[in-house]
């Protein structure tokens, strides 16, 4: 048995969950989503529009693998829709900063150059400092995806924290060399 399969998915007053064939529509304030569920495996149940429940027709070794993630998708969605996500990431270094220039966000990070990064239409992003960048979307998986690029551009470093990092990430700092 799943531990996080048998658990049921609140919906909030503000979405609307319906499923047409095999796909899951999730509609909301924030965002939609349509999820595609293999309903010859899994079985949907959705009460009153108040709770969303997954189960397997039948429980095999395939069906315990999928069963989990199948409900941690649906739960995301709903949560994208209703709530949303976001990450705020902190530029570190002298000089190391970042603004909008239309749909590009123009980063300076110790180059020679400044970089443009090109903003998907699905997600928001905020310079709210020069420093700190937010990135807010319904959608978890792409919100994680464009915060690891802009991450990618410019990684901290481990000697003097130099570097694009997330809110709170921690880096392991290491000693510099001794006369």
């Amino acid at each position: 048995m799943s531990k996080i399969g048998k658990i049921s998915i609140s919906i909030p007053e503000k979405v609307k969950v319906a499923l047409s064939g095999n796909l899951l529509n999730i509609e909301g304030p924030i965002g939609k989503k349509s999820l595609n569920i293999d309903v010859d495996m899994f079985e949907l149940k959705i009460d009153d529009g108040k709770s969303v429940s997954i189960k397997p027709k039948n429980i095999n070794q395939e069906t315990k693998r999928l069963w989990g993630m199948n409900r941690s998708l649906v739960n995301n969605a709903i949560i994208g829709a209703s709530v949303g996500y976001s990450k705020t990431l902190e530029l570190s270094g002298v000089g190391y900063r970042a603004a909008l220039k239309g749909k590009q966000l123009n980063m300076q990070l110790g180059f020679s150059h400044d970089i443009n990064f090109d903003i998907p239409e699905t997600v928001k992003i905020t310079v709210e400092k020069q420093t700190t960048v937010k990135i807010t979307g319904s959608d978890k998986q792409e919100v994680g995806m464009i915060a690891s690029k802009i991450k990618s551009i410019r990684p901290p470093e481990p000697y003097k924290g130099k570097g694009i990092k997330e809110e709170g990430q921690y880096i392991l700092r290491k000693e510099g060399k001794k006369k």
